[in-house]
């Protein structure tokens, strides 16, 4: 190194001894020495004098470079020792410790630090190296890694590591190095940054630590000691430009930013793998851990929690999926829409933070409106653009406050962190509510709606509730437990105040408008299902208090005094109690909200996703509650509450009146219902009764009352509303409903009252008829018995849907009915022979005769029911007249049902059969009048047997072609139930059966078999006839013979006119059988021949064919 500014050998070396000093003294600044928290990255620069500039940047003020080593030595005396000290660093390394736990997710340094061992630890300034070695196990050999760590102020800056994990957190082998420094600091060898120690030696010195630099590392470094060279030995090079030399070991300036070490190439990657995965292989928990780091990072005030949460948003909205979707028009998954979700509210802490500098803010307020102007940025809520005015924030809305709602632009998910922008923490009254336990005001007497104070002088906090709330997550997330504490506690009362004064002013209004409806609402945005959770972050807020003794709130700087306020210490670990009433804790605080957030009326959102996400998180709510064991305290508070509900009017979800398009209480008051039924049972039933109606299903539903300035009529337009979770809202119904029924067990006024809910409520069959199967099992457990009460519910249920899908389409109404005979049998014969008495309400004439009539009537009923005789005659008697009633009706569907249950009675029976005849000609059909007359031969009735095919036969039409037809079988078995009984019904059906069949095939067939037997060898009353066979030259066997040639000859055409080769041969033996027929006549053989010579003349177009059949027929 030359030496300039006219310095001496001796001069350099006691200004090295003065840096050397300072850079001792930098050491007893420890982790206390932060000049700044955010910003960026940088590598110190050293001068090779006292002034000068840094290498490829603009020249600094002089002595800039130096700051750090002034600072130093005018903050500590010089030590007396020369010694570098070994305590160098301690303050950024303790904070491994949380850098210990960020790995945590991602690497096995626990599990395997305990079998690390180091080679090599050397501390040269503010870099730290070492050589961290896993010995091998089974299945992998030893591993050698070089690590290297950066500090400064407290923070580590940058890592490299040679184990090339590739991940957002820092691998195994960098944390272990980082705790081997902290619990071994005496192992680690110190050094000078490394621009000191070459300051140190003299010509023949630098010169012999070049060369072995270059010896040692020859293939790496020998090209670029090479380039350097040149370059220092030309004078007019860029390297001689510049004053100094960098050093990485020397650490920043103390004007530069320092921010700790992130990977953002890595961030990036991961998030755009994770994304890429679709929601699959544990991509979207992968995400969700992000977050929570985020928000860890944030909690422990690390700038990088804003850097990672860009880089994430950024790759987010480089989704190729955004564009697809909005593309083709659909909506992205539930997974994925909770993850933008999750986006927007981080943003909000963000811009939240009560520190930040209004540069940062600005710089995030213009990437937000950059990201929200992007065309594919998702919507707040979902796929559909929000209706209701813009409330984030209690700002005015200008000009166009009042603007068309389809004129509006559409939220994004980072509008309300773009709105969160203009709100601030400067408001004094504020300052003190999060600052003190004890700021109270008890000569405070102003009760106007937003007074600062209450009558008991406690501080209130007036914000729209959900930016309120927006702010306790804020500072919950930013590390100020106890401030975000104090804000809930302040925004829970201000709750209960304005509760307390919505019930009086229903009160008023109800006695000032007696017979007027009052319908006004002024919750045009729902809590529980909000984009900023409010209700579930005041209730985690107060839940983690329950949980959090001081100690652990001290564990983090107050807050006012990061603010540059001045408080007393003997407040720092007060409760905040003192804002409660009397028996009070967080715990009751945090359930109170809750109940208070779950009962409010609000209006059901648009679209599908915002929808589901109300009732999603209202069970997420719902169930954190259950986890909460109740005492006599909690459920006073359910009880001041519920009665609350009851009684404020439209302020309620559970008022007397709510508006058509209020959200349903059904899953809350199931929970409210089971909570204060063991120690309220009355007002449990009101709570549940009140919550059953579902009044978007009633066409009478109220209104509402257009006059009042704040109803919401006068925001939402009158339309029928898209409920798509409607499905779910009725499931959640009717589960209220068996929750009752359940509790009523064995109390007949209150099963009475749950029934007439049910009826009045339930606008679904197909829940009143789970209700009803419910309150049957209920009923009829094996364990105890029958109760009769719920067993008559459950028929009334039954019966109610049965009348109301008698005349709709539903696939389960056979079980439904087989389901209803069986509730009635249990409730007894009176209850069957009413349904059968008053079957025509309930059943349709086909339900009647084939399942309920056919029931009742079967020995397994007589059985259960242990009937005697009259009792059984008295049921059969009932079930023909149904069954009669229903063959009148329905003579198609229901006569054959009839004839069978009327078989021992002759009356009945013969009134049925007349029945079917009177409908014969009319309306029934030859498959229901063979299927008759079949069951009628069975019985040994022939001759209604052969009435009933004669007029079947007369409704039958058999073309050429249909010799598959399903008909045929019936028909021969009509001709053989003639022959049977005799000549005169054989000649009586041979006319019918010509006029009917078509059908060559069919008819040869029937001709047959006619010819083969003698007609009516076993005729009526077991007589025979002679045994002479029928001619075939007389009628009747005469016309079906010339029937069945005619039938042979016009199909014979009909093929020939459309056949094809293929079909030759078929067509030879179908001439072959005609033949046959043909010769069955006494001059057959000359009709024949007739025949087949008409076919060669007409035909002969066709001489393949024609040559099939001379070689055949000649």
């Amino acid at each position: 190194m030359r030496e300039r500014e006219g310095g001496t050998r001796d001069a350099r070396r006691a200004a090295g001894s003065q840096r050397s000093a300072r850079f001792r003294a930098l050491d007893r600044l420890g982790p206390a020495w932060q000049p700044g928290q955010n910003g960026r990255k940088a590598r110190g620069w050293v001068r090779c004098s006292h002034t000068g500039q840094r290498g490829g940047r603009s020249p600094s003020p002089p002595g800039s470079a130096k700051v750090k080593w002034q600072t130093a030595a005018e903050r500590s005396p010089l030590p007396p020792s020369p010694a570098p000290q070994p305590r160098l660093g301690v303050g950024v390394f303790a904070c491994v410790y949380l850098c210990a736990q960020v790995c945590e997710h991602a690497c096995p340094f626990r599990k395997s630090g305990a079998h690390l061992f180091f080679v090599g630890r050397w501390l040269a300034g503010f870099h730290l190296s070492g050589t961290v070695t896993e010995p091998a196990i089974q299945s992998e050999p030893e591993t050698v890694c070089n690590v290297a760590i950066s500090f400064d102020r407290c923070k580590i800056t940058s890592v490299t590591c040679s184990c090339g994990n590739k991940d957002i957190f820092y691998c195994a082998h960098v944390v272990a190095l980082s705790l081997y420094r902290i619990r071994k600091p005496d192992q680690v060898k110190l050094h000078l940054p490394i621009s000191e120690t070459l300051f140190q030696m003299n010509r023949d010195q630098l010169q012999k630590f070049v060369q072995y630099l270059i010896t040692v590392h020859h293939t790496e470094v020998l090209p670029t000691a090479q380039k350097l060279a040149d370059e220092i030995l030309s004078q007019n090079s860029e390297i001689n430009q510049v004053h100094g030399a960098p050093d990485p070991t020397a650490g920043a300036s103390i004007d530069d930013e320092n921010c700790w070490h992130l990977d953002e190439e890595q961030v990036q990657e991961q998030v755009k793998l994770f994304l890429s995965q679709g929601g699959y292989h544990g991509s979207g928990k992968q995400l969700n851990l992000l977050f929570a780091k985020v928000r860890e990072m944030l909690k422990m005030r690390d700038s990088n929690g804003a850097r990672m949460l860009t880089l994430i948003t950024e790759q987010f909205m480089a989704d190729p999926r955004l564009s697809l979707w909005r593309q083709q028009g659909t909506a992205m998954t539930d997974k994925y829409r909770q993850l933008w979700d999750e986006l927007g509210a981080l943003w909000m802490c963000i811009v939240l933070n009560p520190h930040c500098k209004l540069e940062q803010k600005a710089s995030w307020l213009k990437q937000l409106k950059k990201w929200n102007s992007v065309d594919v940025c998702p919507w707040e809520d979902g796929n559909h653009g929000s209706e209701l005015p813009n409330l984030t924030n209690a700002l005015p809305q200008g000009a166009n406050a009042n603007q068309d709602s389809s004129n509006r632009p559409h939220r994004t998910v980072f509008t309300r962190a773009i709105e969160a922008c203009d709100l601030h923490w400067q408001d004094s009254h504020l300052q003190h509510i999060i600052s003190s336990d004890l700021y109270s005001n008890y000569c405070y007497h102003d009760d106007t709606e937003n007074s600062l104070f209450d009558s008991r002088g406690w501080p209130l906090w007036h914000e729209h509730v959900p930016t309120a709330c927006a702010r306790v997550d804020a500072l919950r997330s930013h590390g100020y437990p106890r401030e975000a504490l104090r804000l809930a506690i302040a925004i829970v009362n201000t709750l209960r105040r304005q509760q307390q004064k919505q019930l009086e002013m229903f009160r008023t209004q109800k006695k000032e408008l007696p017979h007027k409806s009052i319908t006004s609402i002024t919750n045009l945005e729902g809590w529980v299902g909000h984009p900023l959770d409010p209700v579930g972050t005041l209730f985690s807020s107060l839940m983690e208090a329950c949980h959090i003794d001081d100690e652990n709130f001290s564990g983090f700087s107050d807050f006012t005094e990061n603010m540059g306020q001045c408080k007393s210490l003997e407040y720092q670990h007060l409760p905040a109690h003192k804002f409660l009433e009397e028996g009070e804790s967080y715990l009751t605080l945090a359930v109170e909200v809750a109940l208070i957030g779950l009962g409010q009326q609000r209006i059901m959102p648009d679209g599908l996703y915002t929808q589901e996400k109300v009732c999603r998180n209202e069970e997420q709510l719902i169930s954190k509650l259950q986890e909460i064991e109740l005492d006599d305290t909690l459920v006073k508070i359910f009880r001041k509450q519920a009665v609350f509900l009851l009684e404020a009017g439209p302020y309620s979800g559970l008022g007397e009146i709510i508006h058509r398009e209020s959200v349903p209480m059904h899953t809350f008051a199931k929970y409210l219902f089971a909570s204060l039924l063991p120690h309220d049972a009355e007002l449990a039933y009101k709570i549940a009764l009140r919550a059953m109606r579902l009044l978007v299903l009633e066409s009478t539903a109220p209104a509402g009352d257009l006059t009042r300035p704040h109803h919401i009529a006068s925001v939402v337009p009158n339309r029928y509303p898209r409920w798509f979770t409607l499905s779910h809202i009725e499931s959640q119904q009717c589960e209220l409903a068996s929750t009752m029924l359940t509790a009523a067990k064995g109390d007949v006024r209150r099963l009475e009252t749950v029934l007439e809910s049910i009826q009045k409520n339930i606008h679904s069959s197909s829940h009143i008829f789970k209700l009803a199967q419910d309150a049957f099992k209920i009923a009829t457990l094996m364990d105890s018995l029958p109760d009769i009460t719920l067993l008559k519910v459950s028929l009334e249920l039954g019966l109610q849907v049965m009348r109301m899908t008698l005349s709709t389409l539903n696939w389960r109404r056979r079980e439904m009915v087989r389901w209803l005979v069986t509730c009635a049998t249990e409730v007894g014969v009176y209850a069957l022979d009413s349904i059968m008495q008053s079957w025509f309400t309930l059943f349709t004439p086909t339900e009647a005769t084939s399942i309920v009539a056919t029931t009742v009537m079967s020995n397994s009923t007589i059985v259960r029911l242990h009937l005697d005789c009259h009792q059984q005659e008295k049921l059969a008697s009932s079930a023909r007249t149904l069954a009669l009633q229903c063959a009148m009706k329905d003579p198609q569907n229901c006569a054959l049902s009839a004839l069978t249950l009327c078989e021992k009675d002759h009356i009945a029976f013969e009134t049925a059969y007349q029945i079917v005849l009177d409908a014969a000609t009319t309306g029934m059909s030859y498959t229901q009048l063979f299927t008759i007359a079949r069951y009628m031969e069975h019985r040994g009735y022939p001759m209604r047997a052969y009435k009933l095919a004669t007029l079947a036969m007369t409704h039958l039409n058999l073309s050429y072609n249909q010799d598959t037809h399903p008909a045929i079988n019936d028909v021969l078995w009509a001709c053989a139930l003639s022959h049977s009984l005799g000549k005169n019904e054989l000649a009586a059906i041979i006319p019918l059966v010509v006029k009917s069949v078509k059908c060559a095939t069919v008819l040869s067939d029937i001709l047959r078999r006619c010819t083969l037997t003698t007609p009516g060898m076993v005729g009526l009353h077991g007589r025979r006839n002679s045994g002479k066979l029928m001619s075939l030259d007389k009628a009747p066997l005469r016309q079906l013979l010339d029937a069945t040639i005619g039938a042979y000859i016009n199909t014979t055409h009909s093929r020939l006119t459309h056949i094809s080769p293929r079909h030759y041969s078929e067509f030879i033996e179908f001439l072959s059988k005609a033949r046959e027929t043909f010769l069955m006549a006494h001059d057959g053989h000359i009709q024949f021949t007739q025949f087949i010579d008409n076919l060669k003349q007409i035909y002969k177009g066709k001489k393949k064919l024609m040559m099939l059949v001379r070689e055949r027929f000649g």
